[in-house]
């Protein structure tokens, strides 16, 4: 009988998720410190040259379990196939291009919001795995349904909901996750 081992088959999800588990611990040991000084974006001098790094680090924060846990769930379904698909190098493009965009939409658009989690990646993975099957001269149906499922109750719960969830950054990620899809596809062809 040939014996079962454990593989570290998505390099770029599995360190995403390891490094945020240990971003979310560090943000319970020092309550919520080094959330706020390094791993959530807001509206902060651009002088100091932490409000650049937050940019990108904000989706690495997590406002607690829960928050955590629901976007590492999406993640890890999600991330290994379009890993293994697009390859490492595009899945940390596209999670380090989702994090600048809702980082800097954030700051400019919502300036007493602040904003951390990986919900934006989620999103745009959500929106590049509907891209997985596509054919060059065809929309995948799939896409479509996704987008108008996942993406419409963004708008909705934005428009109408008052809950702290940021369903802007969550927009910005699946429009993110179609364009790089459809590019990616495309070229593909």
């Amino acid at each position: 009988m040939k014996k079962l081992k454990i593989t570290f088959n998505s390099p770029v999800v599995l360190g995403f998720i390891f490094v945020s588990l240990a971003v979310l611990l560090l943000g319970f040991v020092t309550m919520g410190k080094s959330n706020e000084l390094l791993f959530m974006t807001y509206h902060s001098a651009l002088t100091n040259p932490l409000t650049y790094l937050r940019l990108f680090t904000h989706v690495l924060g997590h406002a607690g379990w829960e928050h955590y846990i629901g976007n590492a769930s999406y993640i890890l379904l999600l991330g290994p196939m379009i890993e293994e698909k697009y390859g490492s190098k595009r899945i940390l493009q596209v999670i380090l291009v989702t994090a600048l965009v809702t980082g800097v939409i954030n700051y400019i658009l919502f300036p007493s919001v602040a904003l951390c989690g990986a919900s934006g990646v989620v999103f745009a993975f959500i929106l590049l795995t509907s891209f997985t099957s596509f054919k060059q001269g065809e929309i995948p149906l799939t896409f479509i349904l996704v987008a108008i499922i996942f993406l419409g109750q963004q708008v909705y719960e934005g428009v109408f909901l008052q809950d702290n969830i940021s369903n802007f950054s969550h927009v910005l990620g699946g429009i993110i996750g179609s364009v790089v899809g459809y590019r990616l596809n495309r070229r593909a062809m």
